[in-house]
């Protein structure tokens, strides 16, 4: 049974929110690409749309919109998803994952895109932490 820890931001507030989802929840997420936009159902967020923008295996290594499937690839890479260089022309050999979702995913990344009403308040999170403020 899949498993995940999805990380829903905020664009309009800058925050982010972390969910695990499973079972039937977990299962909207397989076969889904990076790009794709899902109901926010799943994560709690009934009246939003979310998008796929990344996530990473159980082992850490980063998922590539330019690599198709759900399979390991190595990449010669000069920057970007997955490899960040310490100086100029600087190049590596770095092990990324495809841009589909499987069962050997452990964390999507995701951002809302449409909806209506505030999402901290939606899953949850706005009034708990404003209520420890005033005490």
């Amino acid at each position: 049974m899949a498993e995940f820890k999805v990380v829903v931001a905020d664009p309009e507030t800058g925050e982010t929110f972390q969910r695990e989802v499973d079972g039937q929840d977990a299962n909207r997420f397989l076969g889904r690409e990076l790009g794709d936009e899902i109901g926010g159902d799943a994560v709690g967020l009934s009246d939003h749309t979310i998008e796929l923008t990344g996530g990473s295996d159980e082992t850490g290594r980063p998922m590539r919109e330019d690599v198709s499937g759900t399979r390991l690839k190595e990449l010669l890479l000069e920057g970007g998803v997955g490899f960040e260089p310490s100086r100029e022309g600087e190049r590596k050999r770095i092990t990324v994952r495809g841009r589909e979702i499987d069962d050997d995913i452990a964390q999507i990344n995701a951002s809302v895109v449409d909806g209506e009403g505030d999402v901290a308040a939606a899953l949850g999170e706005g009034d708990a932490d404003d209520d420890e403020a005033d005490e």
